[in-house]
């Protein structure tokens, strides 16, 4: 234990860090686990547990967690045993046997439309836009009424402050 003041909280400050770094650190030694079996099982999604893992890796050492050289190296080697990974082949399907002409329903016609029901969303749209106008039109005469009286106010005030001035004898 220490006896210095100065140790003793540098003390804490590293368990302090110690558990911090310890989430960052797991993460991505899980991340590189998890790929290098994707790798092994031939998995059709190692390519996204490689990445994840290239990304844990990165903020590790963004974090000062691990040594940016030491990231590199691990992933490095991630990507040259990636490369060694043969291609998941797509499975062939095989077509499906047709079923015969006469089995086939035919489908079914559509009746024609009635003219009222085809008017009516067209009436509903136009309505919809009529009363979408009204509100614009009821703004601009507001706003028309509005400027009339501070016009006229405003000649009013010039014709007041412009006195006749007296006429010369």
């Amino acid at each position: 234990m220490a006896n210095i003041k100065s140790q003793i909280k540098r003390n804490r400050q590293n368990d302090k860090r110690r558990l911090r770094n310890r989430v960052y650190r797991g993460e991505a030694r899980i991340a590189v686990k998890n790929a290098r079996g994707a790798f092994d099982e031939n998995a059709p999604e190692s390519k996204e547990a490689l990445l994840s893992a290239i990304s844990a890796l990165d903020k590790a050492a963004e974090k000062g967690v691990l040594h940016k050289n030491n990231v590199a190296r691990r992933k490095s080697r991630l990507m040259k045993a990636f490369s060694t990974v043969k291609p998941v082949e797509a499975r062939v399907e095989e077509p499906q046997t047709e079923a015969p002409v006469e089995a086939v329903a035919e489908p079914k016609k559509k009746a024609a439309p009635r003219k009222t029901a085809a008017a009516a969303p067209k009436a509903a749209k136009k309505a919809k836009a009529a009363k979408a106008e009204e509100p614009k039109a009821a703004k601009k005469a507001k706003a028309a009424k509005a400027e009339e009286p501070k016009a006229e106010k405003a000649k009013a005030k010039s014709t007041a402050t412009r006195k006749k001035a007296p006429a010369k004898k």
